[in-house]
């Protein structure tokens, strides 16, 4: 694992909430658009002066687009599903750093995963940001285009985030595969359709988040999470407030403490507009 020293502070006393955003399904639909509700009410909370940090299954580049439409400039960001963490800043030459990338031997999975899933596509991102895939492998959540590779190259690369996809199998096939796999060492989430993300043993959002509280030495009871993804059901449950979209699947709706609206009825704007006052 590879990290900066980020050191835990004391809490203070303020009432300033720390508010996680999921991206796709929450803050955009499934088309990867922003409604004028929702990133109006995002940036009146980023201007509150709340500490809104985005914390997603994107990458890197595929997130930043996001935070500069809400109007972050300084904070945190996490992306790749707790495996990278940034610490924004205007005053950097990028307007960012990474604090933290938690990187994993990705071989034990992916052989595993190849034995039972041998039409899938892998792809993953290495310690670097960069993304290596076999079979014209593209997807947006990259922020950028993946170089093609043998699948034996994938398995001496050190990885941040690795991402399964099958088109030939149904979603609960695809979990089924995965269930028979019994990954071991890894933190990993079956997103919307056949479509798996694998992280670092024990990285999550939750995690990564929890870190960026006691650096900012917020409340726990002060924590608002909001999500539709199963990748988000451990941040929903971290947040005294965990509100899940509601388009979310069943078990993600369980693991909130409420729901809102779903992205297509601007649920996110909703809860961000509560913490207005």
């Amino acid at each position: 694992m590879i990290r900066a020293d980020i050191e835990d502070q004391p809490q203070n006393e303020e009432t300033t909430h720390l508010v996680a955003l999921d991206v796709d399904g929450t803050l955009v639909d499934h088309d990867g658009h922003m409604s004028e509700e929702v990133r109006e009410a995002a940036q009146a909370v980023v201007a509150s002066g709340h500490h809104v940090m985005i914390a997603t299954g994107r990458s890197l580049n595929a997130t930043l687009p996001v935070i500069e439409k809400i109007g972050i400039t300084t904070g945190y960001g996490i992306c790749s599903n707790g495996g990278v963490t940034l610490r924004l800043d205007p005053s950097l030459p990028d307007g960012y750093e990474v604090l933290e990338r938690a990187v994993f031997d990705p071989a034990p999975a992916l052989k595993a995963l190849r034995a039972e899933l041998p039409a899938a596509l892998y792809a993953l991102e290495d310690h670097e940001g960069n993304f290596l895939a076999t079979e014209r492998f593209q997807d947006a959540s990259f922020g950028l285009e993946a170089r093609g590779v043998d699948f034996h190259e994938l398995l001496t690369t050190k990885a941040v985030r690795v991402v399964v996809y099958s088109a030939e199998n149904t979603p609960e096939e695809f979990a089924r595969a995965i269930e028979s796999v019994g990954l071991h060492g890894v933190t990993y989430s079956v997103g919307w359709t056949a479509w798996l993300d694998i992280a670092a043993a024990g990285v999550t959002k939750a995690s990564a988040l929890e870190r960026m509280r006691h650096r900012l030495g917020i409340n726990p009871a002060l924590t608002v999470a909001v999500g539709d993804g199963r990748n988000d059901i451990e941040m929903l449950g971290w947040a005294a407030r965990g509100v899940a979209m509601g388009q979310a699947p069943r078990e993600v709706l369980m693991a909130a403490d409420e729901i809102t609206a779903s992205v297509y009825d601007d649920g996110a704007a909703k809860v961000l507009r509560s913490l207005l006052g």
